[in-house]
Formats: C-alpha cells, structure tokens, sequence
C-alpha cells in the first residue's frame, strides 16, 4: 500500500440526490501511500441554475459559474488523474456515482475502486458520535478550513484519510474494503456488514431506522437478507436518500409471504414511514350496490369510489366486480342488462351469459326476477365466513394460520406444528390481533382469488366450531372463491 496511488475527492453539486445532479466543483489530491503527489481543483459550469439553498450552503452562485469550464472540458484531466487510483471520498458513494453520471454523460464507463472514510472511520476509530466530516473532524482535531466548498473538505479527508492510514496494521482493514466480494463499498455509510451479516435469508418484513431509531422504511421479502442488500445497489436517488439516512435494520420472520405482507402493512399503518408510498392512502375500491329502478326491478351496479357506502360487496379492482357478476347471473338465472354488464339495449344479448328468463324482454314478471336478485345479495352475505389459513411456519416444527372472523381480518399467530386444534377459540389463544385496514383486506383478497380454499379451514360462525370434515367444506366453496376473488372482506 505505500505505492498505492489513492484519488481523495470531493464534489459540489446542485443538489437533489443523485440523478439529474450535476456537478459545480471538483477537488481531486493524488496520494502516493500516504504522501501528496498532485492536486486539482476547478468550478464547473452545471449548465443549469443553481439552486439557492445550494448558494447558502456553498457559497457557490450562478455568476461564478459564468466563466467556469464545463465537465467536458475538464474530463480527460480527472479521468487521467484518477486513472490508477484507487477512488476515496467521505460518503463515497454519492461522489463516486455523480462523477460517473457526469462521464455517462459523455458516453464515458468510468469505473474505479473505491474507498469510504465514513465506513473506514466507523471501523477504525469506534464509538464517536457522528461521523459526518464536520463533527468527525472536530473531534479528532482535523481543522477544515471553507467548509462546503470542495478543496476545503477535500484537504480535511486527506488528513482524515492519512490518520486512518495509519491506524491500519497491514492495511488489513483497507483489503477487506477492497475484497471483491466485500460488501463494504455499496452499503450505506452507517451500516456495518455486521448488520446485514446476521440478517436471515427466509420471508418476513424488515425496518430502515434512522440515528433516533425512528422508523423510516417498512419492507417485506422472500429472502430478507436479499432484499436489504437489493435496496443499496438500486442507483435511484430515493434508494440513495435512504440509505444515507438509516443507521439499525430491524427485521421479523414470518415463515411465508402472506403474513409478511400483512405485517408490512400493519407497520406502514403503525410508523407512517417518510420512505413508504405505496400504503399510506387507501385506493379506491369497486362496490357492487343495489337499487329499484323505475320498473320496480332490483338491479345490480358497479360503482369506483374512496369513500365507505352502503354496499353488497367491494371488490379491489374493475375485473373482480365484474367476474362476480357475470357468476351471479349465470348462478341465479339474472339479466345481464340488469347487472350493468350491458347498456343501451332493449334485451340483453351477452355472449357468454345466456341464462337470462326474460325479464328484459318483459317475460318474466318482476317479483319472481327480484326474489332472485335478493338470493345472489344474500349469497355475498354468506362469504363473510370465519376461516383459518394455514401457512408455513417459520421452522419445521411450526405452522402459522392467519384468521379471519365472519369475513374480518383477525391477525396471524404461530402454533406447534403438533399442536391439537379442536375449536376457534384454541386458534385465538395464539393470536396476534392487528387492524383490519384497506390494504390487508386487498392483500388477502388476492391471496384467497390466487391460492383458494385448499390452505383453509372453514369455522361455522354460529358455534365457532370447525366442520366434521373441514377438507369438505373448503372443497365446496373452492368452486367459488378462486373466481370471485372476495370473501366479504368489506367491513
């Protein structure tokens, strides 16, 4: 390592993460081991506006930029200096991957080793406070002189990066940053390998928290370790933030994807995590409604909405609701035209459904086609069953089950997989009880259309006691759930 060419940089930007940010000045010093053989430093001309908040931070404004030269006009210089260096910067990752923007740019692959004196510094002088370059500094007595301007902070990380160097026996701790299986060089700057080491490769949910232990990100995965290490390649700069912002990584297992998809949404609902999107409005819904047209015949509809009504059933997307009516009038003998599965017609003519009796073409008489419409209403109301799911747990000698309780979600809970289940009440001995909401309804919804009756056993909701032959019952309503891909998840 003494003949080590090292590249210590630091950039200034116009801010706003990592792609689209371009550069305003650049600091490179060339260290040979530990000794300076080279230095430079240049503004550069952004060809854009720069931001006042990046004006108040750096000093850095539009009118010193006027004369300033463009990246690619400094390019062949920074590519040639850095060209057998290894590449060092505080946070590296965010210098490294704006400066190799700025060469993709130019149609330019600018690839270097890289090394993060955040990471080193967490490594080899332990126990500090922060080691952001301010306070890192401060506390081990590293004067910077213009702060947020490049070569300042650029001539306080060599000093840095010089003590780190000599803190390092053998450059023991530098190898195995540069190991090529190493993982040290994409995570985040306050993660150790350590923390992602002891995560487990099985389903569950993890957490991203912040320096107060405030939950910022909620995950699910198949594979935890694999998905936490996935969110640190992705070169987004929303993935970036986040990672710049988490220092502990919480996880649970849950032994399958469907209770870790539950426990995702129950946490985005409980912590409203700033870096969490998707869950934290409910979407719109599909309600099927019933109403007495002026005929005085019982139609059924289908309307979009966000807001809770009045409704025979709420389905999470367009083609649910309307495969559960073309089912209800195959079922009951129901119009088509009547069912909103057709319009602007004198008598239905649907090309699949032809089991229509006439009451479009005036047939049928009103009072016996409405006597079946209130049958297909009250077939709904019977979905709303009390059921368990039976999932893998998460070992062998386990089961998990999720409840749901006359068409409501319960929670999940884990059980011996030689346990002895008799009657609902031994399942809610184990129960974990969480909040039904919008998204755990959706999430089951898709689970039951997808999965069926085959991983279910079915309570009757008047005794709370599981059928004589479970397996039965389950095989009577497959014929129904995997096509209509709701059970009454609707309150």
């Amino acid at each position: 390592m003494e003949d080590q060419l090292f590249a210590v940089i630091d950039v200034e930007t116009t801010g706003g993460g990592i792609n689209g940010n371009r550069l305003t000045e650049i600091c490179i010093v060339l260290l040979r081991g530990s000794v300076i053989v080279d230095k430079f430093t240049s503004l550069i001309d952004p060809e854009e506006e720069i931001p006042r908040y990046i004006t108040a931070l750096t000093g850095i404004d539009n009118a010193m930029l006027e004369n300033a030269p463009k990246f690619h006009e400094v390019a062949k210089k920074v590519e040639e200096l850095t060209r057998d260096a290894i590449f060092v910067a505080h946070n590296v990752n965010f210098d490294y991957n704006v400066l190799r923007n700025e060469f993709r740019e130019l149609g330019f692959d600018y690839t270097r080793k890289k090394l993060c004196t955040v990471r080193l510094s967490r490594k080899l002088i332990p126990g500090l406070f922060s080691y952001s370059l301010g306070r890192l500094c401060d506390s081990i007595n590293i004067p910077i002189v213009n702060r947020h301007r490049a070569e300042g902070d650029t001539d306080a990380t060599v000093i840095l990066f010089q003590r780190l160097l000599s803190l390092d026996d053998n450059f023991k701790v530098i190898n195995s940053f540069l190991h090529a299986r190493s993982r040290q060089a994409t995570l985040p700057p306050h993660i150790e390998a350590e923390q992602i080491n002891e995560l487990p490769a099985s389903p569950g949910i993890y957490l991203f928290k912040d320096r107060q232990h405030k939950v910022i990100y909620a995950g699910k995965a198949i594979d935890i370790k694999k998905r936490v290490v996935s969110h640190f390649y992705d070169r987004m700069s929303k993935e970036y933030q986040l990672g710049q912002e988490t220092f502990h990584i919480d996880h649970e297992t849950t032994g399958n994807e469907l209770i870790a998809l539950l426990l995702e949404a129950e946490c985005i609902r409980k912590y409203y995590p700033k870096f969490n999107r998707a869950q934290k409005r409910p979407g719109p819904v599909y309600q099927l409604v019933s109403y007495t047209n002026q005929r005085g015949i019982l139609q059924l509809a289908m309307e979009k909405t966000n807001k809770n009504r009045e409704a025979v059933g709420i389905f999470y997307s367009r083609a649910l609701v309307q495969e559960k009516l073309e089912y209800l009038c195959r079922e009951f003998n129901l119009c088509p035209k009547y069912c909103s599965l057709q319009s602007n017609v004198e008598e239905c003519s649907h090309y699949r459904i032809v089991s229509c009796e006439g009451i479009c073409s005036g047939k049928e008489e009103v009072e016996a086609y409405n006597k079946k419409v209130r049958k297909a209403i009250a077939s709904l109301t019977e979905e709303s069953s009390t059921f368990v799911i039976r999932e893998k747990g998460r070992s062998f000698k386990e089961e998990a089950f999720v409840l749901v309780k006359e068409g409501q979600y319960q929670g999940f809970g884990f059980i011996d997989a030689e346990t002895q289940i008799s009657k609902l009440e031994d399942y809610e001995v184990y129960l974990k009880r969480q909040t039904a909401t919008y998204h755990t309804n959706k999430i089951l919804s898709n689970y039951l259309r997808k999965q069926g009756a085959p991983k279910m056993i079915f309570f009757d909701n008047e005794s709370e006691t599981p059928p004589d032959r479970p397996v039965a019952r389950a095989e009577r309503n497959a014929a129904v759930l995997p096509r209509h891909g709701t059970l009454s998840l609707f309150n």
